[in-house]
């Protein structure tokens, strides 16, 4: 599944929104990437879910963990395509921790799971919280990277698509100065 198919798999299903938007680091972006409503189709989200394994299968993974709630779909069907377990990290302020009994073993080999990557900071937390649970990073696989090339982690990063869209700070954002409604479509503040 390479980059312009899986466009137009989200364009298809209705996934990908223009408007003006508040992403969850807080940018603002004329261009949002619905992915629970790309992963709401069982059939993509099958397929997607065995592309993303077939790019981190070389890192041996063992676990999968995803964030909470954009990457639980995709986490799950990229464990189911390697055969492996699927955890997913809840946020705990500026932090995240797994909860409902999930554990990780000391060592094991963990691969993060990510819908959409912007800034990664989501990522990097899920990626402490491991080492600190004594787990092992061994990958980072995401449906989109939509940083630009600016997101890095300490694990290898792969990604079925790389997306350069517009993304505005809060005060530099034309879509502001025009006046135009902000919405908010994500996950962020859903509470516990």
């Amino acid at each position: 599944m390479d980059s312009p198919p899986l466009i137009r798999s989200y364009e298809k299903a209705g996934a990908l929104l223009q408007g003006h938007f508040l992403l969850r680091s807080g940018m603002h972006t004329d261009c949002y990437l619905q992915s629970a409503i790309f992963l709401s189709n069982p059939d993509l989200a099958t397929i997607a879910g065995e592309a993303i394994a077939g790019l981190i299968q070389g890192e041996k993974p063992e676990l999968v963990i995803a964030p909470a709630v954009g990457g639980i779909v995709i986490g799950q069907e990229v464990a189911r395509a390697l055969g492996c377990r699927a955890l997913f990290a809840e946020r705990t302020g500026d932090s995240f921790a797994l909860r409902r009994g999930f554990e990780v073993g000391v060592g094991e080999r963990v691969g993060v799971i990510e819908d959409i990557v912007t800034t990664g900071g989501s990522v990097k937390l899920v990626l402490e919280m491991i080492e600190r649970l004594g787990g092992r990073p061994v990958a980072v696989g995401a449906l989109i990277d939509r940083s630009g090339g600016r997101a890095h982690f300490a694990a290898p990063f792969h990604s079925l698509a790389a997306l350069n869209l517009n993304v505005f700070t809060p005060d530099r954002c034309p879509l502001c100065a025009e006046g135009l409604p902000l919405e908010k479509p994500g996950s962020r503040g859903l509470g516990a």
